[in-house]
């Protein structure tokens, strides 16, 4: 019995170990995926360190969003000249979206499983048509409000929305009305542009797409002011060296502009 019992702590001792070497491991290859996905901008070598993190927990909820948000990364980046081309595009965004919503059952809490469906979303929607695709956009501004109920600080949601608003606002509200799409306007869009500015100022995209609903609505001082500031600020995203070229060029365009 006595041998029995030693047995038994044995084995107990060498599952905590496997735990605890399986959990370092876990945070390892999660750790190498944030490198290569916001550092290196290597999304290929970041969704093969995240799948492996996913194979050891399959129900963590960071790795479920962060998978989300990788393969809208591709997406993103994949050519569409043919059609298969932009077959692979929209499968890249069905992944996405099925990751964030594997995300929202692990944690219907978390605010970034409802940020990365409601990207994945919007994705989709833009690839088959915005006004083919009025359900998927009326579930992506019901996504980032959520997400920023439960998180008020979440840049990324306010963001989102704020250019949710501003695409829809290329159509006058007399022709959205009718779809459910009133709800639509330039003062929400610049609103959520600014707080998701205020939130992360150094973000060359937030300040690019407020420029341009700014420039939108002919309110060129302030899209002018945003413009300017992209030269100086740090290389944050894989295509800040593609923003900072349109933000100068945009700029140049309305240099003389007024207001």
């Amino acid at each position: 019995m006595k041998h029995f019992f030693s047995f038994l702590i044995a084995l107990a001792i060498l599952s905590k170990l496997a735990i605890a070497q399986s959990n370092e491991k876990f945070n390892q290859l999660i750790a190498e995926g944030d490198e290569y996905s916001e550092k290196k901008f290597d999304n290929y070598k970041a969704l093969e360190k995240y799948l492996e993190a996913y194979k050891i927990n399959p129900r963590d909820y960071n790795v479920l969003w962060k998978l989300s948000k990788v393969y809208v990364d591709i997406g993103e980046h994949l050519p569409t000249r043919t059609k298969e081309e932009k077959q692979k595009q929209l499968e890249m965004y069905e992944k996405a979206r099925e990751y964030a919503e594997l995300a929202i059952q692990v944690n219907p809490n978390g605010s970034m499983g409802y940020t990365r469906r409601a990207i994945a979303l919007g994705r989709i929607a833009l690839f088959k048509g915005v006004w083919e695709s009025i359900d998927l956009v009326k579930k992506v501004k019901e996504d980032c409000e959520k997400a920023i109920q439960l998180d008020p600080n979440n840049s990324v949601a306010y963001y989102v929305l704020g250019r949710t608003h501003a695409k829809l606002c290329e159509k006058p509200k007399l022709f959205r009305a009718p779809l459910g799409l009133g709800w639509a306007n330039y003062d929400d869009a610049i609103k959520n542009f600014e707080k998701a500015i205020s939130l992360r100022p150094t973000f060359i995209m937030y300040r690019l797409d407020a420029a341009k609903a700014y420039i939108d609505f002919k309110t060129y001082k302030k899209a002018k002011e945003h413009l300017a500031n992209i030269a100086e600020l740090p290389t944050e995203d894989e295509d800040d060296p593609q923003f900072r070229a349109e933000a100068k060029e945009l700029l140049e365009k309305i240099k003389d502009k007024a207001p």
